[in-house]
């Protein structure tokens, strides 16, 4: 193995390393406290978390393993499991994400417009239907990888797993299948709900702008008329020409208004609601949780990482049915496997459970 191969070896190692990590401990701190407890983005992140750990430890890890061997040792029965793992939990992982996705905008859209009404994917039989439809079509697809395989390379240092289809256009027809529903719609879903989470952040923040604007523009012009009421009052009470003189009973406290004294308002009484409270229309209801709009971002951002990352992915794929090369393909899973190692993160910070509690 040249230095090349080495480093190469070392970063899928590490990315193996930080993929086996971020996801068990999505997976554990995703699971219920309680047995009645559970919801259904823990069900989600669950379900994502176990899609990207078979691609960690049955795809990854054997890939790494055959790297710093230098060549494909694990026999053509593993060959097999190991491409249609690969398809299994990319098309499960792909799926999950869009899944999560489009659950937070509703939890979002529901918090800001409908006071945090229940949404339809809060439904727990919904959900378990669609994650297992969507197993149902990743292993579909991958079932072909058991019957098209081959360890190929004639000389046992340059063996390699690689899928073997009896034509040409037999693997093309399977590459534009799967490309079209395991990837393009999912991630064309991904891109639609991502772009109307951040139109909804925007909208709201405005609206909490204008909001406060009026507020305080109101806040200004009751105080302004409170003062003048105040001062109006302080002018008739006191009347014209009063003397100094503290024999003078024209200078007494007790001034006679024709008003008895106990209905004379308190000095710190004011007129009607003190100036610094405001009225009770003035007191809105925070339209959102900190929870949900973090949650939220952090949906933005994995988007923008799985688009980077599944994007790049897919023109390898469709570049791969064009010219075929086995570089193109190696490209393609070192993207794949920097995806699953990113979202654990970012998933596990939008929801507040990266940092571990040892609270009960």
């Amino acid at each position: 193995m040249d230095a090349e191969e080495l480093v190469e070896s070392i970063i899928r190692g590490l990315m193996f390393l930080a993929g086996i990590l971020g996801n068990n401990w999505l997976a554990i701190r995703s699971l219920p406290k309680r047995k009645s407890g559970i919801r259904t983005n823990e069900v989600l992140f669950i379900n994502l978390a176990v899609s990207n750990l078979i691609t960690n430890c049955l795809v990854d890890l054997p890939d790494t393993i055959a790297d710093f061997a230098g060549r494909w040792f694990l026999g053509e029965t593993f060959c097999a499991v190991f491409r249609f793992c690969a398809d299994l939990s990319e098309t499960s992982s792909i799926y999950s994400t869009f899944f999560i996705s489009v659950f937070w905008h509703q939890k979002l859209v529901g918090s800001l417009k409908r006071g945090g009404a229940p949404v339809q994917l809060d439904s727990l039989c919904l959900v378990g239907c669609l994650l297992a439809g969507s197993w149902t079509v990743a292993a579909v697809f991958s079932i072909p990888h058991f019957f098209f395989i081959a360890v190929e390379g004639g000389n046992e240092s340059k063996e390699d797993c690689v899928d073997v289809y009896p034509s040409a256009v037999a693997r093309q027809t399977y590459e534009i299948i799967y490309l079209t529903l395991a990837n393009a719609l999912p991630v064309a879903g991904i891109v639609f709900a991502s772009v109307q989470i951040v139109i909804t952040l925007l909208r709201n923040r405005q609206r909490i702008q204008g909001h406060s604007s009026d507020a305080t523009k109101e806040m200004k012009d009751e105080n302004k008329s409170t003062e003048s009421r105040n001062d109006r009052s302080v002018s008739t009470v006191s009347g014209p020409g009063p003397s100094n003189d503290p024999e003078d009973p024209a200078s007494s406290s007790h001034i006679y208004t024709g008003v008895p004294a106990s209905s004379c308002p308190k000095e710190d009484s004011g007129v009607g609601a003190p100036p610094n409270l405001p009225k009770p229309s003035q007191v809105r209801a925070k339209p959102s949780s900190s929870t949900q709009v973090r949650a939220a971002k952090s949906v933005v951002a994995v988007a923008a990482v799985f688009l980077v990352c599944w994007l790049t992915h897919l023109l390898l794929r469709i570049s791969n049915n064009i010219h075929t090369s086995s570089m193109v393909v190696e490209v393609a899973s070192y993207i794949a496997a920097s995806y699953t190692c990113i979202i654990p993160y970012i998933f596990l910070y939008g929801v507040k459970k990266l940092s571990c509690s040892c609270k009960r």
